[in-house]
């Protein structure tokens, strides 16, 4: 980068392109956050291979997978789980 394009951008471009691992931690995923932010299907029961006591499951359909995301039912709902499944057979129940 020449100096004319790092003084004319400023520090503000710099903090901009700053790499994600300058961030403190990572954030959890609460449900609240989930729910406005992400398309989703509530599911009634979990899948089997997700299935625990005390959570609830969401579905997002995304190309030929359905993804499940489980969260807690307790404390701020965290995401403490997450599956992919194939779609197959999924466009003849749409129909």
């Amino acid at each position: 980068m020449t100096s004319f394009i790092r003084s004319s951008l400023g520090p503000a471009f710099l903090l901009a392109i700053a790499p994600l691992s300058a961030v403190a931690a990572p954030m959890a995923l609460t449900y609240d956050q989930f729910e406005v932010a992400v398309p989703h299907l509530d599911l009634e029961t979990c899948p089997d291979a997700l299935a625990a006591e005390d959570v609830f499951c969401r579905a997002t359909l995304n190309h030929d997978e359905i993804h499940v995301f489980v969260f807690e039912r307790g404390g701020d709902n965290a995401l403490v789980g997450f599956g992919s499944f194939p779609a197959e057979g999924l466009d003849a129940l749409l129909k």
